[in-house]
């Protein structure tokens, strides 16, 4: 089906979402930023404590991953998303109640961060599951693009005015920026009027542990959906060493100024806003199987000029540079994998299957974090780099060696998994 270009714009439903989330994504930023900052600023918090502090916000997805994707898939998302941004806004606005009045602690902070990651899980577990309830499946592609893009504009525009605002207004009132701007997102989505197309067949109710794990069966009974999250399980996996890591490498082993960092950070950010505009045309050129493996094949490869950044501050630094422009195919994979998931899985199971991905991520990115820093002691940090890479090169392969590097259009596949089964694609 021909797609008239930038024909979501002119859907108000779809604007509001984009809206919602593009400020909602700005003031994450800023409190990725202030929140640490105000642990170690104002409460005098210590490297433990803020690893602590790190883990405590991310652990939700952990234990509770999978729990989130049955009840949204049993509950209406948009309602769900509602009121995951106003808690978030709560939560995040105490911070700055507290410590205008002096009472702020390490605990509420700690609490803060728990909650808030718990209920992001919840968000982001409906969030993937809402559009292809918002917009026609042959938009679905459109959408990914577009709301990616607004994700790349907040990592462009949030750090440098985040880092602004805290300087002007301490970073615990810069938190406040973020509580208000889900309840922006939460109004946005509110004002959202087209009905989710929710499927009206009455399902038999089974027990919350049955329900969680079939999301999991969904992703590995069938030969596409398991080598999207094993291969992407394993950049998770491998791209912690170069979470974990590369601050390390850029300030200990290059002996870099920390404002490298930063425009790295920005560099990165525009060349995935670069990605998220070409995706679209990209795949309907090459076919999303070749718009998946070549993207992936061009982040890990230029990914590895990290390791190889040495010698005077101009190549390294120009290494580093260059390397962030591996961006612009992670963000087309990343348009392509989601889109491809949407647009295969039954709209029942969308929840639990898009919450098995992020467990999955969670525990492979959690135990690779844990590894590489013992790894990187043992063999060194350039060296455990370059086993990152190794490990991007080989996930290649999942998706290679699978009905993934034939398919061509996502309207040829749209079908979902069960008439893929029928068909022979399984």
């Amino acid at each position: 089906m021909e797609q008239v270009r930038g024909s979501l714009w002119r859907q108000p439903d779809f604007v509001k979402l984009w809206v919602g989330q593009a400020i909602s994504n700005f003031g994450s930023h800023i409190t990725w930023q202030a929140l640490p900052l105000t642990a170690m600023l104002v409460l005098g918090a210590g490297p433990t404590e803020l690893g602590l502090l790190a883990a405590t916000g991310t652990a939700p997805v952990l234990f509770f991953g999978l729990v989130a994707g049955v009840w949204v898939d049993r509950l209406p998302r948009r309602p769900v998303m509602i009121v995951a941004d106003l808690g978030r806004m709560v939560l995040l606005g105490s911070i700055p109640v507290a410590a205008f009045f002096s009472a702020l602690t390490i605990i509420q902070l700690f609490v803060v961060a728990a909650l808030t990651g718990l209920l992001t899980v919840f968000f982001d577990v409906a969030d993937q599951s809402y559009l292809p309830s918002l917009v026609e499946r042959e938009h679905i592609m459109e959408g990914n693009s577009k709301i990616t893009a607004s994700k790349s504009l907040a990592e462009i525009t949030g750090q440098p005015i985040g880092g602004v605002l805290v300087q002007v207004l301490t970073a615990p009132f810069a938190i406040a920026v973020d509580a208000a701007s889900f309840l922006v997102s939460a109004l946005c989505i509110g004002l959202i009027r087209k009905p989710e197309n929710r499927s009206t067949e009455p399902e038999e109710a089974q027990p919350m542990l049955r329900e969680a794990l079939e999301g999991l069966q969904v992703v590995f009974k069938n030969k596409i959906q398991r080598a999207l999250v094993l291969s992407e399980v394993q950049r998770a996996f491998f791209g912690s060493f170069i979470g974990t890591l590369y601050m390390i490498f850029i300030i200990r082993e290059l002996q870099m100024p920390v404002w490298v960092s930063g425009v790295l950070i920005g560099v990165g950010g525009i060349s995935s806003l670069a990605g998220s505009v070409i995706a679209r045309r990209l795949t309907g050129r090459i076919g999303i199987g070749k718009s998946l493996i070549w993207s992936a094949l061009l982040t890990s490869l230029i990914t590895m000029l990290i390791p190889l950044a040495a010698g005077p501050f101009w190549l390294a630094f120009g290494l580093l540079v260059i390397s962030q422009a591996g961006d612009i195919g992670w963000s087309i994979y990343l348009i392509n994998q989601t889109s491809l998931r949407q647009s295969i899985t039954p709209e029942r199971q969308l929840g639990r299957v898009n919450a098995s991905l992020y467990f999955l991520e969670g525990v492979a990115g959690l135990v690779g974090a844990v590894l590489s820093g013992g790894l990187g002691d043992l063999i060194g940090v350039r060296t455990t780099l370059f086993v990152a890479v190794a490990g991007f090169l080989a996930a290649l392969g999942w998706l290679y060696f699978s009905p993934v590097r034939h398919l061509k259009e996502l309207d040829e596949i749209s079908p979902p998994l069960e008439n893929l089964e029928k068909a022979g694609v399984n």
